[in-house]
């Protein structure tokens, strides 16, 4: 279909805001039930992940209790403060560790270091107790500064030194509360206290914090560490995300932000020496899944709905434009020249009144104006007939042919072919049936004709012609070369010049037309007699100028009456109304006329 054709405008304008509201819809209905479902988990989330930093911070509480039970036994605290030798007083160090190690399945391996007499020992789970005397505390334990406890994120487990106390293979991912035990009320160290927990009683707080296969959770340190991951080879390491430098460092107790596609929540976990973040990831395709389903269904429902719109859009668009296009076919024909084409009824509607205008006004065609024309046509027939009649009678063929008789027995052959060239010219005159002939036909009978013309100026001047071999047989009026031919002996031949010349020459035009030159090196127009003959020219079937006719009876030739203004009207009769015929002079002396028309062959008449 094309574009500017009613039927695919009215298409387009129908389903294109159609489209563009459904589409809007589902784009705002959208956005809403996205904006719905990110308000409603953030909120969830942030008490979900609420709810898990105090179950987190009960565990931390919790150990860190355990951390302080070492000043609540007194034998214990006294020991570590005086030293301690005696097996007895080793027993009760191991009871008081292993009292703090059994309160909580989650404790991995309780470490223990003395300043007093460097003494170190380690309680670990499902092991011997191991003990090592002197050298410094190990490195993580011995604890510096103003807080006297510390929480070491998520490493995997050793054995402070302590030869075998674990094995390689038992080795786990735990974090560790270090706390230093002071001679109360001062800072002084007594001694250095390791609990490594297990990280199980982590996971099994956090695991119920997030969906597993579709989100993710993190526990960071101060420091950016990862103190809980969904990948573990990743725990105890700095987190290296743009998300963490951008929005965590340094954040706020709870809050969230979007980035990558992902929602972000965060809540803080504070105690004692305890500093971490609870982040958890949700993925935008997981949070908007519902928003995605229901948007994958409107868009199968927009598809459906597209279809039978479109269907019934152009159903109707049919109906509305098929009496246009009905009407359109009907003034094709009269264009064609089909002006008795049958107008039918196409509706009582707005196309329907103009289709009957229209009837009515090929019907006014058909009785008024078409009539004038044909009249018109008819006249000027008779008026070429009546134009022929002056140089084509019979009698005076037959006398010709009866003189050329007498001449060729005489023995006098050059009167014998002027005979025979004038016989021609009378010849081709007489068939007044014959409007329309060829280029070749045409050509013949101006070559007869200035055979009698060099004849009569005893050959002071030359013919010749230039042909497209193609355009001989292209069809053109009758009787339209020789007057233009004729004009060059009555008002551009100069009796006193013996190099005279005229010169017809044919080409085809790459718009599929063609042309024909008549030149000559005959006289000039005068300016003011040239500009009265292209006046005279834009109203073709006149009289040529008076101007341009000469009283010299000696020059005048048959056809004399035959004006260049209705050469061009007969032209445009046969070859339709762009036919051309111009004259100019020419730069180095003479005259040209132009005619230029459709280049018709004998196929191509109906």
């Amino acid at each position: 279909m094309k574009w500017n054709s009613i039927r695919t405008k009215l298409i387009v304008f129908l389903l294109l805001p159609i489209l563009i509201c459904i589409i809007l819809t589902m784009y705002i209905s959208y956005q809403h039930t996205t904006d719905s479902l990110r308000t409603r988990a953030v909120e969830e989330n942030k008490s979900l992940l609420f709810q898990g930093s105090q179950n987190i911070g009960n565990l931390i509480q919790e150990i860190n209790r355990l951390s302080l039970s070492v000043y609540l036994d007194s034998d214990f605290y006294r020991l570590l403060s005086t030293g301690y030798d005696e097996i007895s007083a080793n027993s009760r160090i191991y009871s008081s560790l292993n009292y703090i190690s059994t309160s909580m399945p989650s404790i991995s391996q309780v470490y223990l270091y003395g300043v007093k007499d460097s003494k170190a020992t380690l309680i670990a789970r499902n092991s011997t107790p191991r003990r090592r005397q002197g050298g410094p505390p190990d490195v993580n334990s011995a604890i510096s500064g103003t807080e006297a406890v510390q929480f070491q994120s998520t490493h995997t487990s050793t054995s402070y030194g302590l030869v075998s106390a674990v094995d390689r293979d038992a080795s786990e991912p735990v974090f560790t509360l270090h706390r230093r035990i002071e001679k109360v009320p001062t800072t002084e160290a007594l001694g250095y206290l390791s609990i490594d927990v297990s990280l199980d009683a982590l996971s099994d707080i956090v695991g119920k914090l997030y969906e597993q296969n579709h989100e993710k959770l993190y526990v960071l340190d101060d420091k950016g560490a990862l103190v809980y991951a969904n990948e573990a080879e990743k725990l105890g390491k700095p987190i290296n995300a743009a998300w963490y430098d951008q929005k965590i460092a340094g954040a706020g107790t709870q809050g969230y932000f979007e980035q990558n596609g992902s929602v972000f929540i965060y809540q803080a976990v504070e105690a004692p020496g305890l500093h971490w973040m609870l982040v958890k990831q949700i993925p935008g395709s997981y949070l908007f899944r519902e928003a995605n389903e229901a948007t994958k269904i409107n868009i199968a429902l927009l598809v459906l709905l597209l279809i039978v719109i479109t269907l019934l859009t152009i159903l109707i668009s049919f109906r509305i434009t098929a009496p246009i296009k009905q009407l359109t076919n009907y003034m094709n024909q009269v264009q064609s020249g089909n002006l008795e084409v049958e107008i039918r009824q196409v509706g009582k509607d707005e196309i329907g009144v103009l289709t009957r205008h229209f009837r009515s006004m090929m019907d006014t065609i058909n009785n008024l104006i078409l009539r004038e024309y044909r009249l018109e046509l008819s006249s000027k027939t008779n008026e070429l007939r009546a134009l022929q009649a002056q140089i084509n009678p019979h009698f005076l063929n037959n006398t010709l042919q009866i003189i050329g008789t007498l001449a060729l027995e005489l023995k006098v052959p050059q009167i014998y072919g002027l005979l025979s060239a004038l016989a021609k010219m009378m010849r081709y005159s007489m068939y007044n049936d014959e409007k329309i002939v060829t280029v070749q036909d045409e050509l013949t009978h101006v070559k007869a004709y200035i055979e009698l013309q060099k004849e009569r100026f005893e050959n002071r001047f030359a013919f010749r012609y230039d042909m497209e071999e193609p355009l001989l047989g292209a069809l053109m009026p009758k009787m339209i070369l020789q007057p233009i031919v004729e004009n060059y002996f009555k008002h551009g031949f100069n009796l006193q010049r013996s190099d005279g010349w005229i010169e017809i020459a044919g080409s085809r035009l790459p718009s599929g037309r063609m042309e024909l030159n008549i030149r000559n090196n005959g006289s000039r127009i005068a300016a003011d007699k040239l500009e009265a003959l292209r006046l005279a020219l834009c109203k073709p079937g006149l009289p040529e100028p008076d101007a341009l006719k000469t009283p010299d009876s000696r020059r005048d030739a048959p056809g004399s009456g035959i004006g260049l203004a209705n050469v061009l009207a007969r032209l445009r009769l046969v070859c339709g109304d762009d036919a051309e015929l111009t004259v100019d002079n020419l730069e180095a002396g003479g005259v040209v006329v132009r005619l230029e028309f459709e280049f018709l062959v004998e196929s191509d008449r109906v």
